[in-house]
Parts: structure tokens; sequence; C-alpha cells
């Protein structure tokens, strides 16, 4: 028999722990999300993000993972399928994690990427999607879009990895432009909320807000800390930097709002943290936590104007994701290309080459590639976001009825109420056991 690869303990323990840490964060991103929206459509806004759980949790292990970790299939483009069903991924081998990671141990951490990644789009279209062909774009949004620039970002062969020889450490490039991208061109294909800008849409519970930005903040350490794919000094450094970008943003974005209204806003807080987390994702690895505060402080300004455009402009993005995670993940990355040091043992492109960002001296090169990247994977998610949801618009439709929308989403698509104040609610999800009597909010 082949003797069996020595499997490090202590750097298996970490990414497995990081692997729950990571899911968590899609169950803070439903609190987060389900927050914002109107009461009448809490609980469609929070099965959005939790039925992508199953939905990806099950392709990738069929053929996402194949698709983006398998051996190239020609040109760094995307995986080959031999490793359809998890063929050769198995608790021994090595994996681009390192050779002391078991090759299952870093599919499933993954995993955990390629779920939460398609649950942040789902903020653009809050309130009016029908769920039938939400299930259908999830689906094909993974492996159409989502395998395949995590094949050219994350991929020790993929072409932004290998040949334009970007930097990614975490995902601000695959995970949060792509989201980002993608959410534009769904808010587009789906069109404004019925009463958009002519009626209140205001959070229906600010507190859920909170508590899933905790999440987010508390699961974010297993996002950057376990890109590092052991426990050691990378991925303590992932770590601080993490915790250090989300606070200097908190702070920056509270003190802009209290400028621009005249009160600092807990829900400003909130989003000025997650985008501070988005921006240092790609730069966790690379800098060091002075540089985090920089990242992170500007990430907080620059995400809350791009809010403010938002708002005066006519795309309906619901929750802001191309603001938060699109703007957010464009600056990071830049920001890797201005900020990466060599110095600190990090700064490495996947071909082993020491990088040296602009701040530390070299020049605009980083910066041009990280550039590249960006643009390549905006411009591709957009287009393929925009032709898949118009295909299922032509076909099935993409969003509910008018009647639907003013009686919410909870009650028109699921059958069930978040609240019942007063008399008995359902049981076990029977629909029948709801009035559906339209709500006005």
């Amino acid at each position: 028999m082949p003797e069996m690869p020595e499997i490090n303990s202590g750097d298996t323990a970490w990414i497995l722990a990081a692997s729950a840490l990571v899911l968590f964060m899609t169950p803070g991103l439903a609190f987060f999300y389900g927050g914002f929206v109107r009461n009448k459509n809490v609980l469609g806004t929070l099965m959005h993000s939790f039925i992508t759980m199953g939905i990806v949790g099950v392709l990738w292990v069929v053929i996402g993972y194949s698709l983006a970790f398998g051996p190239d299939a020609g040109g760094g483009i995307i995986g080959d399928l031999s490793h359809f069903g998890l063929k050769g991924v198995g608790a021994a081998g090595d994996s681009q994690a390192g050779p002391g990671i078991p090759h299952e141990a870093f599919m499933i951490f993954q995993a955990m990427f390629a779920i939460i990644t398609p649950a942040l789009i789902t903020g653009a279209f809050a309130e009016r999607a029908k769920f039938g062909p939400f299930l259908i774009f999830i689906a094909a949004w993974s492996l159409l879009v989502y395998a395949p620039v995590a094949h050219w970002v994350f991929d020790i062969e993929g072409w932004i990895a290998a040949d334009v020889k970007g930097l990614d450490f975490a995902g601000g490039t695959a995970i949060h432009v792509n989201a980002g991208a993608a959410a534009l061109a769904a808010a587009i294909c789906y069109g404004k909320r019925r009463g958009f800008k002519k009626e209140p849409m205001e959070p229906h519970d600010i507190t859920y807000i909170v508590l899933g930005a905790g999440i987010l903040w508390f699961g974010w350490f297993g996002f950057n800390g376990g890109s590092a794919g052991a426990a050691n000094g990378i991925a303590v450094n992932a770590f601080t930097v993490t915790n250090t970008a989300a606070a200097a943003a908190a702070l920056t974005w509270t003190l802009m709002s209290w400028w621009i209204s005249g009160k600092p806003s807990i829900i400003g807080a909130a989003a000025g943290a997650v985008a501070g987390l988005v921006a240092i994702t790609p730069a966790s690895g690379y800098v060091q936590p002075m540089e985090a505060i920089a990242i992170g402080g500007v990430a907080g300004i620059i995400c809350f104007l791009a809010v403010q455009v938002r708002i005066k402009g006519n795309v309906d993005d619901s929750l802001d994701v191309v603001a938060v995670h699109g703007i957010g993940g464009l600056w990071g990355a830049l920001a890797t290309g201005i900020f990466v040091v060599a110095a600190s043992n990090t700064g490495f492109n996947a071909l082993g080459e020491q990088v040296e960002g602009l701040v530390a001296g070299g020049g605009l090169d980083q910066l041009g590639r990280q550039a590249i990247g960006v643009a390549a994977v905006a411009a591709y998610s957009f287009v393929v976001t925009f032709l898949i949801l118009k295909v299922l618009d032509l076909t099935v439709g993409i969003r509910v009825h008018e009647e639907d929308e003013v009686s919410g989403l909870d009650v028109s698509q699921h059958g069930e109420r978040a609240y019942i104040f007063g008399g008995s609610g359902p049981v076990l999800g029977i629909p029948e056991s709801i009035p559906m009597e339209t709500e006005s909010h």
C-alpha cells in the first residue's frame, strides 16, 4: 500500500474551525439583510440565504469543486471533471492548502466561500423575487459564474493567479467584486420595487442588522484567517488586520453619517464594519495593521459615499450590495496592489515570486495587475448574470406579481408570517393556516 501523507492535526483543526466560522457567516448575512427589509418580507429574505446553503452545498460536492479546483482544462479558464462527485478528494492527500491539510478539508473550506458568494447577491433584489426562478438562478450562477471565477483567481493554474499574477488572499475579487457586479445586473433585471422612492421602505428591525453584522465580523476571522491554509503567523496577521480594518471602517462610516445627518447611526456603524471587512479581505495576507487602518478607514468613507450615490440614482439595489461589496471589494483589491509588503513574508504571488506594492517602492506594476483582475471578473460576472436572469425572465419570470409584492413574500411565496400578534400562527409552515389579507406598510 502507498504511504499515507502525514496530516498536521493543528493546521487541519484550524481549517475545519475556519470552515465552520465561514458557514456561520451566511446565517449572519441572513439576519443582516433580514433586518433591512419590511416585516412582510423578512422570512423570504432569510430564506434566500438559508436555502443557498442547501443548493450550493450539494452542487459544490457534485461538480462545483471540480470546476473550480480540478486540474486545469486549458488556458486557466476552468477545472476539468476529475473531481466530479469528489472523486479523488479524500480525508488524506495533498491539496492547494498545503501538504499537511487533507484534501477534503480544503474542499469543505472552499465550499463555504462558494455558498456565501451567491447569497450576497440576494440583497440586490430583496422583496420582489419569485422563489422558484430564484432557485434556478442560484444554481446556474454558482456553476457558470462562481466556479470559473474561483478557478481564475484562487486556483494556482487559474489565468488571473498564474498569468496576470493578481493577488487575492481571501476573496476580494473572486467573491466581493464578483457578487457586486452580479448584484448590479440583478437590480437592473428585477427592476425597482413597487413604491420605490414614493413610499417609506425603512428597515423593520435594526437589532437584526446589528446582530447580523456582529456575526459577520466574528465569522470573517475564519474567512481571512483560514485562507492562510495553516495555523501559522500568516493566519495570526490576517486575523489581526481583519479586526483592525473593520474597526476603522465602522468609525469612519459613523463619523461620515454623523457629519452628514447630524446623528451617529448604529446602522452606519454596522454597515461600515462590513465594508471594512470586505475591503481587507483580498489584502489580509499581505499587509500589516497600520495599512489595515488605512484600507478600512478609506472603505468606510467611499462605501458610505457610494450608498449616497445609489440613493440619488434610479437603480433599486435594495440592500446596497454594489455599494458595500462591489465598491468595497474593488477598493480592497486595488489597495492590495498599493500596500502589499514583501518584508511581511506574505508578499508572494501564485508563482512564488516576491511582490512589492506601490507604497513599498514596487511602482504601479502590481496595482495594474490588480486592476486587470478586477475588470475581468466584474465584466464577466455582470454579463453572464444579466444573461441568466434575462433567459429566466423570458421563460418563467423572475419577479412576483404586483399583488404578491403588496402582500409580501413571506405570505405569497412561503405561506408564513414572521410576526403573529394575537391568534395562532402557522404550524410547520402549512400555508392554509395563514390568512391572505393584504398588508400595507
